[in-house]
């Protein structure tokens, strides 16, 4: 009678965990799957989670910036891959933050340099209180033309949209 019990009780356990971590399980799964970028481009809306993000070739690069003392490790892929991978053309890009601030950026700039679309920071996703979850990023040092304010100005963090006109 005993093993029987225990038999009933690990099973209403198990059912008990299964109905109290099943939604924290599939919330994780959809976080990655939530959208986090839209691209506009006339009639086209293309929209990316963090999964398509990460499927693109991802590129690394330490730079100094003006926001932090030191030298950071940023890693995402080109912002010229995600643009092509919406299938936008166009000669200027207005990005838009979380907080509806905007900034144009030249197409141009996205075939000329190898700016990203970070979403590392040192190898650790940013959260959107410390500039996430997406970062617009140039590698200033690869450059000396890049470490200059018009291009610190087109690194807009909390990025949530691009309009390609």
């Amino acid at each position: 009678m005993n093993k029987k019990l225990n038999h009933r009780f690990v099973w209403a356990l198990l059912a008990f965990s299964t109905l109290i971590f099943s939604p924290l399980i599939q919330a994780q799964k959809s976080d990655a799957d939530k959208v986090v970028l839209t691209i506009n481009a006339k009639d086209k809306k293309h929209t990316l989670s963090m999964a398509a993000i990460k499927a693109l070739p991802q590129q690394t690069f330490i730079t100094k910036t003006p926001w932090y003392p030191d030298s950071v490790k940023f890693s995402g892929p080109l912002l010229r891959d995600v643009l092509a991978l919406a299938k936008v053309k166009g000669t200027d890009i207005s990005a838009i933050a979380l907080d509806d601030y905007k900034v144009q950026i030249p197409m141009s700039d996205a075939q000329q340099y190898d700016m990203i679309l970070a979403h590392k920071i040192n190898d650790e996703a940013i959260p959107v209180k410390t500039k996430g979850p997406l970062f617009v990023v140039y590698p200033y040092d690869s450059k000396p033309e890049l470490q200059a304010l018009r291009f610190y100005e087109r690194s807009i963090w909390q990025l949530k949209a691009l309009t390609v006109k």
